[in-house]
């Protein structure tokens, strides 16, 4: 057994740089007057090139705290203070934001690049509600709801913890990707599935306790609740050409935050027991990560298989799973492949079947492409167990 009074998380001091996104405005304003109006969009340069970059650079860091050190390590508030810290900081570079778009000498173009900016943090900022939203104090189930309304994405906050965490890796999930599946078809079932999933799901709780859909008590209302009062606050304080870019930003953080769910489970599968329920979600189920610099920008998302197993572990504490299915590269880099299925498909089809040994069968296949890739891989998987 390890000696916890001597183990020292690495990353510790590493942890602060998850708020580089949320503080991306300012910095992005920074850069543009001192050094080109094109880092207006620092925030899309940041996720989708400097962090694969330094992901390639760096590679993949496996460690993890040893077994009688998770108590200690989840415990430590510091770590809290990271994503405590990253709802203000989210909304203070939101509307700084929309300052810079109404008052700031800036071409079309460079407001088009500030709204990536806001967009990706507005999609970090679903992801640190996903961290919050899984635990059980009531402030930082607040924060994740609040952390929602930038992207007016309040029903993932049902949806992800009673939807996704039961249904994961099955066809019946719509944030599961399905082999053969393009992230341009899974867009429109994450986004329709995903969104009625999230409302059922909350009607059925508020009906066990006597109250309809329309109720105060409805957890997507409150979060959809704070995305009007933004609106209305923004529209107020800045004029209704500001409509326009909040409803960019609102949408580029759902389409970064399902482009992020379409590769944490492509093609997996869990099989059904003898008698017909769902096996229990393990790590296998999972595609795990651990480039270190995305893991620490994105609060140890990439440790999903961990979170899939143990989903109440506070991130810090989140550890490597070599039973897991293993990416090639960091998140940021792998959302950039699924936005050319070509390169994706090259890139991760083969490690969805070497997952599963080549058996189709085992693995979550897309219906619609289905007899495509029964005569594409069947074909070809016979002839080499043949040889």
């Amino acid at each position: 057994m390890s000696d916890t009074s001597t183990w020292k998380d690495p990353k510790r001091h590493l942890w602060p740089l998850c708020l580089l996104v949320p503080a991306g405005p300012f910095i992005a304003c920074l850069l543009a007057n001192s050094v080109s109006g094109l880092l207006w969009g620092f925030g899309g340069y940041l996720l989708l090139v400097v962090v694969p970059l330094l992901d390639l650079i760096r590679g993949p860091d496996r460690a993890g705290p040893p077994d009688d050190a998770v108590r200690t390590l989840s415990a430590d508030r510091y770590y809290r203070w990271c994503t405590y810290i990253f709802v203000p900081l989210q909304y203070a570079g939101l509307f700084f934001g929309f300052w810079c778009l109404a008052f700031a000498d800036m071409t079309r173009g460079e407001r088009v690049g500030l709204s990536i900016t806001l967009g990706m943090s507005a999609a970090i900022g679903i992801n640190a509600a996903h961290e919050l939203g899984h635990k059980r104090e009531k402030l930082e189930q607040g924060l994740a709801k609040i952390a929602l309304a930038q992207s007016v994405y309040g029903h993932f906050y049902v949806e992800h913890n009673v939807g996704h965490h039961v249904k994961v890796a099955t066809p019946a999930d719509p944030a599961s990707a399905r082999f053969g599946e393009s992230l341009f078809a899974f867009y429109p079932r994450a986004f329709y599935g995903g969104l009625v999933s999230g409302i059922e799901l909350e009607t059925a709780r508020l009906h066990r306790q006597g109250h309809r859909f329309w109720h105060w008590r409805n957890t997507i209302l409150q979060s959809w609740s704070v995305s009007v009062a933004i609106a209305v606050v923004i529209v107020a304080a800045f004029g209704w050409a500001m409509l326009p870019y909040f409803a960019l930003q609102a949408v580029i953080g759902m389409l970064v935050l399902e482009a992020v769910n379409y590769i944490e489970h492509y093609g997996l599968l869990r099989m059904p027991t003898p008698d017909g329920r769902l096996g229990k979600v393990r790590p296998e189920h999972s595609w795990n990560g651990d480039h270190l610099v995305s893991n620490v920008v994105l609060l140890n998302l990439q440790r999903h298989s961990d979170h899939h197993a143990r989903a109440g572990r506070r991130y810090q504490a989140l550890r490597s799973c070599s039973e897991a299915p293993q990416f090639p590269a960091g998140y940021a880099m792998m959302v950039v492949l699924a936005f050319i299925p070509p390169l994706w498909r090259k890139v991760m089809d083969p490690r969805v079947l070497g997952h599963y040994n080549g058996d189709l069968s085992r693995v979550n296949v897309h219906p619609p492409k289905a007899d495509k890739i029964e005569q594409r891989y069947g074909a070809a998987l016979a002839g080499s167990s043949a040889r």
